[in-house]
C-alpha cells in the first residue's frame, strides 16, 4: 500500500523505487494529477477574479450520477406506461355468458302396423326403401354453403356447422355409441353447462323431457340388437342463423336408416331396417366457437320400428324382422316426411318400410 505522497494508483512503471529517490515526493504523475480535489487557478484568473489561489474540482463521480438518474426516470417512465395500459388497455373485457338452457327432448316411438320386413341382404333392403338414395354416413350430413351475418364471421360460422356435424356424427353413427353404450365421443363436445344434465340422463334416466339418453344420441339395446350394416344411410340439413349479437344457432334434421339383426345372430340372419328422424336445435356463444362445443337445446326424435309399450327412454328396442307391435298409435306418421308428429306414440307408416 503506497504512502501519503504516492499517486492513487501506485507508482508509475519505471520510476524507481524504494527511499533512495529524493525526488520522489514531487513526481506526479497524469493520475495524480487527474485525482487532486484541488486545482490552482491561472494567473489570470487570480488577477482578474481575485479569487483564491485554488478551487476545489467536482468529484469525479458525476458522470455516474447522471446515469444512476437516467436510469431511475427510464424505470420511472416504464413503470408508469405500464400501470396505464393496465387501465387503459385496447382489449375490451369478455362479457358475461348467458345462462346455458337445459335441453329440451322428445322421444316418440313409431309402432309398425304390418309384421316387420326382413331379409339377409341388407343392400336388397336398402334399395327397396325410401332410403335408397340416401348417401352413406357422414356424406349424408352436408354443409351449407356459409354465409357470415351481422356479428359472426364466414369462419365462425363455419365453425359453428363443423361442430353440429361432428356431434351428429358422433351420437348418431358411430358403432361404439350406436351398440357399446360408450357416451363420450358425444359428451367431449358438449357445453360444460350441460354436463351435469347430460351425466345424470345416463345415469339415472327419467321420461321427464329432460333426462332420456335417447334424447341425447341414437343408441340400440346390445342384449337385443346389432348392426347388420355399419354403412348407415343418412339424408338431411344443416342451417345456420345468427339469434343475436352474442349467438349463433344451428338446426339440424336429419334421418338414419340402420340395417340390424338380432344380437349374436348368424351372417345369414334376416336384417330389417330402422329408422330414426333426429331434429336438433345447437347454440353456440363465442366461447363454445372457441373450444368447438356447442349446446344442444331441442331434441326430437321419431323411431321405428318400436312397440309403444317398450320404454325407449334408456336405449331404443327396434322390433326386428318378422316381429310386429302389441299396441299402435292413432295414426301413421312417416318419418321420411317433413311434417312434425304430435303424439306420444305414432305408428309407422306402411310406406317407410322396405318392399322385400
Amino acid at each position: 500500500m503506497g504512502g501519503p505522497g504516492d499517486p492513487p494508483e501506485g507508482t508509475p512503471e519505471g520510476a524507481p523505487g524504494g527511499g533512495e529517490d529524493e525526488y520522489r515526493s514531487v513526481v506526479f504523475d497524469e493520475s495524480f494529477v487527474r485525482a487532486a480535489r484541488l486545482q490552482e487557478f491561472s494567473a489570470e484568473e487570480r488577477m482578474a477574479d481575485h479569487a483564491p489561489a485554488v478551487r476545489r474540482r467536482p468529484p469525479l463521480h458525476r458522470g455516474l450520477t447522471r446515469q444512476l438518474l437516467a436510469l431511475f426516470v427510464l424505470i420511472a417512465f416504464a413503470f408508469g406506461t405500464a400501470i396505464y395500459m393496465g387501465v387503459r388497455h385496447p382489449y375490451q373485457s369478455p362479457a358475461a355468458r348467458q345462462p346455458v338452457e337445459p335441453l329440451r327432448m322428445t322421444v316418440i316411438p313409431l309402432a309398425p302396423q304390418i309384421a316387420v320386413p326382413g331379409t339377409a341382404d341388407t343392400d336388397a333392403l336398402y334399395a327397396h326403401s325410401p332410403a335408397a338414395q340416401f348417401r352413406l354416413g357422414a356424406e349424408g350430413i352436408t354443409l351449407p354453403a356459409s354465409r357470415r351475418t351481422a356479428h359472426f364471421s364466414d369462419s365462425q360460422v363455419v365453425t359453428a356447422l363443423t361442430t353440429a356435424k361432428d356431434y351428429i356424427v358422433r351420437s348418431s353413427l358411430y358403432p361404439e355409441v350406436l351398440t357399446g353404450d360408450q357416451v363420450r365421443p358425444a359428451r367431449v363436445l358438449i357445453d360444460p353447462d350441460q354436463l351435469d344434465q347430460f351425466d345424470e340422463s345416463f345415469s339415472h334416466p327419467m321420461a321427464d323431457g329432460r333426462h332420456a339418453p335417447t334424447g341425447w344420441l341414437v343408441r340400440f339395446d346390445p342384449a337385443r340388437v346389432e348392426l347388420a350394416d355399419r354403412k348407415v344411410r343418412v339424408q338431411g340439413t344443416l342451417q345456420a342463423a345468427e339469434t343475436d349479437a352474442a349467438t349463433l344457432e344451428v338446426t339440424a334434421d336429419h334421418t338414419f336408416v340402420y340395417a340390424l339383426r338380432p344380437s349374436g345372430a348368424d351372417s345369414k340372419a334376416a336384417a330389417s331396417l330402422f329408422t330414426v328422424r333426429r331434429e336438433l336445435h345447437f347454440r353456440f356463444d363465442r366461447e363454445d366457437l372457441r373450444l368447438h362445443q356447442t349446446q344442444l337445446i331441442v331434441s326430437y326424435v321419431q323411431a321405428g320400428p318400436l312397440s309403444c309399450t317398450d320404454d325407449s327412454t334408456h336405449h331404443l328396442r327396434p322390433l326386428l324382422a318378422g316381429q310386429t307391435a302389441r299396441t299402435g298409435g292413432p295414426a301413421g306418421t312417416d318419418p321420411y316426411a317433413t311434417g312434425s308428429a304430435t303424439a306420444l306414440c305414432g305408428t309407422l307408416a306402411t310406406s317407410a318400410q322396405p318392399r322385400v
